[in-house]
């Protein structure tokens, strides 16, 4: 999939030498296909990094997406430069009578502190309750996932005793659904967090549909409303070495880190981690924007009617 971005984003050097194909806004004006326009909230410290990521997951089918980076004007960031967030990203107030056919809402690390107590809280949910109207279909990522169940369905979650740190086994649910289409039975995906939304309050809400599970870290995937909201628990946009910088950091400051589960070789932090869930990522990337943003979002933005 071509990835359209800014001619001089810092992230379109490194992805076009890892051979993903960029487009740059010169070449996509002479194209006469309309590319998907998806909006990415970035709640992430470092935003450079997870733009490269995003922006990888997104690059493995034939569709044209026009991406535009989002960024809560309620709070600061220390990690990513002024200048950086002025030229590439934009607020609601500046987009909110735009539609997108596609929305990602990123993790952050707010996750112990109790929603209410987030100093952007009540801007993400305006952003949600704006996306109700003006997106086709949002992907939520970790702690995005879990301010979704909240906010939609009353869902808080909880403290775990631990860190859930490393790469586990995920098993697909109900097979039937296109967004898991292509998936094996069983799957790796990267989880990282210290707070979970417990399984069964998401078994019990009737608005919610389970895709994938697993008995150690719980529920990963699951929709409502036909796929306009869908919930991803984990990371799977993380690159080969993501654990492994959050496994230094954390030893670094002194925090107490167990080293990632079925990460590195012989649970070596030494030894170069596995990539294990590649495949699985771009698995689910393609079918969100083909089966939930492509297929059923309309040719003219704002419009109601949907594509064949």
């Amino acid at each position: 999939m071509p990835i359209k971005t800014q001619s001089d984003l810092p992230a379109k050097e490194i992805l076009i030498n890892e051979n993903i194909f960029v487009m740059d806004e010169s070449r996509a004006m002479h194209q006469d296909i309309r590319p998907l326009e998806v909006l990415i909230l970035n709640n992430m410290p470092v935003k450079q990094d997870t733009e490269l990521q995003i922006l990888r997951a997104l690059s493995n089918t034939p569709l044209q997406v026009d991406v535009t980076f989002l960024n809560v004007k309620s709070h600061v960031s220390l990690n990513t430069s002024a200048s950086h967030l002025n030229k590439f990203y934009t607020t609601l107030d500046e987009i909110r009578d735009k539609d997108y056919d596609g929305m990602i809402v990123t993790g952050a690390p707010v996750e112990e502190l109790p929603f209410e107590e987030v100093d952007y809280w009540q801007e993400i949910c305006e952003i949600f309750d704006w996306a109700q109207t003006h997106v086709t279909s949002t992907l939520h990522i970790c702690w995005a996932a879990q301010a979704g169940f909240y906010h939609y369905y009353g869902i808080d979650k909880k403290l775990l005793p631990q860190k859930l740190f490393g790469v586990y086994e995920h098993k697909v649910e109900n097979r039937k659904i296109p967004l898991v289409r292509g998936f094996d039975d069983v799957f790796l995906a990267p989880q990282s967090r210290h707070t979970a939304t417990p399984s069964e309050a998401i078994h019990a809400c009737r608005e919610l549909t389970i895709l994938a599970e697993s008995p150690v870290a719980g529920v990963y995937l699951a929709m409502a409303e036909e796929g306009k909201k869908i919930f991803v628990t984990g990371h799977p946009e993380y690159d080969r070495y993501s654990l492994n910088n959050e496994y230094y950091r954390d030893l670094n400051k002194g925090l107490p880190i167990q080293v990632p589960y079925n990460y590195y070789p012989n649970d070596d932090p030494k030894e170069r981690p596995l990539l294990q869930w590649r495949s699985h990522s771009n698995n689910l990337y393609s079918n969100w924007l083909n089966y939930y943003v492509y297929q059923v979002t309309p040719y003219e933005l704002g419009k109601e009617e949907k594509r064949q």
